[in-house]
C-alpha cells in the first residue's frame, strides 16, 4: 500500500516506548492497485451477482496476490477484504482489511490456531475455543453468559473463533458478514465484519493514530497487544 503513514504511540501517553511505539503504515486504507481492489471507492468492481443475495467480495486476484505476499490463507484475506468494503460502504468507516488480518493474526493465526484452518466455507475447523475466563493466568474473570451455546462452558466464558469473541459481545455486535442468514462466531466472514462493526462503533472511523489506537484498544486493552496488531497491520499494507 502507498500513501500517508501513521505513528502510533501508547494510547495512555505515560509511555512512549522508546519514541516510537509502532508503525501502522496505513492501517485504516484499502488496498492500492490498479486492478481491481478491496476498497470501497469501486466496491462493484468486483461484486457478487446482486441477486445471488450475498455481500460483495474483494477482486480474486488481488486476494490471490496479496495472499501470496502476506502468507495470510487466501479465504481468511478474501474475509477480511470483503469486511472492509462493506464497513466503507455500510458503516462510513475505513477500518482497513489490514488491520483486521493484524488483528486476525494475533488472535488464531488467521484460524489456524489449535491446529486448524479456515476451510472454503469460510468456517475454522477444528473450532477455536480459549481458555475459561475465570481471572486465572492473568485473565479477567468473566462468568457464563451464554449457557456453555457457543463455547460450550456454562461456567465460564470463553473467547470463540478466528477473531476470538466472548459470547457476551458476539450476542451484541454480531452480523452476518456473507449473506448466508446465519451468524456464526467461527465463520471468517462473519467474524471479520463483526470486529470490523465493533471497532467502528469505538471511533467511526481507523483513519488517523488517535482514532486508530483507541478502537484497537477497544478490542484488548494493553500495549503489547496494540503493538503486535501494529506490527502486522503495517508489514500486510506493504504487500496491499
Amino acid at each position: 500500500m502507498r500513501g500517508p503513514r501513521v505513528v502510533a504511540v501508547a494510547a495512555s501517553g505515560l509511555v512512549v516506548l522508546g519514541v516510537v511505539v509502532a508503525l501502522v503504515a496505513l492501517a485504516s486504507q484499502p488496498a492500492q492497485d490498479p486492478a481491481p481492489a478491496p476498497t470501497a471507492a469501486a466496491p462493484a468492481e468486483a461484486p457478487l451477482p446482486a441477486d445471488a443475495g450475498l455481500r460483495p467480495s474483494a477482486d480474486p486476484g488481488w486476494v490471490e496476490r496479496v495472499a501470496a505476499e502476506t502468507d495470510i490463507p487466501q479465504r481468511a484475506l478474501a474475509a477480511y477484504a470483503r469486511a472492509d468494503i462493506v464497513a466503507r460502504a455500510e458503516y462510513g468507516c475505513a477500518v482497513g482489511w489490514n488491520t483486521l488480518a493484524g488483528i486476525g493474526w494475533v488472535e488464531s493465526h488467521h484460524g489456524a490456531l489449535q491446529g486448524g484452518a479456515v476451510e472454503q466455507d469460510g468456517v475454522a475447523r477444528p473450532s477455536i475455543v480459549g481458555i475459561p475466563l475465570d481471572g486465572t493466568d492473568d485473565t479477567m474473570e468473566i462468568v457464563d453468559t451464554d449457557g456453555g451455546a457457543l463455547d460450550g462452558d456454562a461456567e465460564w466464558d470463553r473467547a470463540v473463533g478466528p477473531m476470538q469473541f466472548i459470547p457476551e459481545t458476539w450476542s451484541i455486535w454480531g452480523v452476518d458478514g456473507d449473506g448466508d442468514g446465519a451468524v456464526d462466531p467461527h465463520d471468517i466472514d462473519d467474524a471479520a465484519l463483526t470486529a470490523a462493526r465493533y471497532l467502528c462503533h469505538a471511533q467511526g472511523t481507523l483513519e488517523g493514530s488517535d482514532a486508530w489506537i483507541g478502537a484497537v484498544r477497544t478490542y484488548n486493552d494493553t500495549d503489547d497487544y496494540q503493538l503486535r496488531v501494529a506490527e502486522a497491520a503495517t508489514r500486510y499494507a506493504a504487500a496491499g
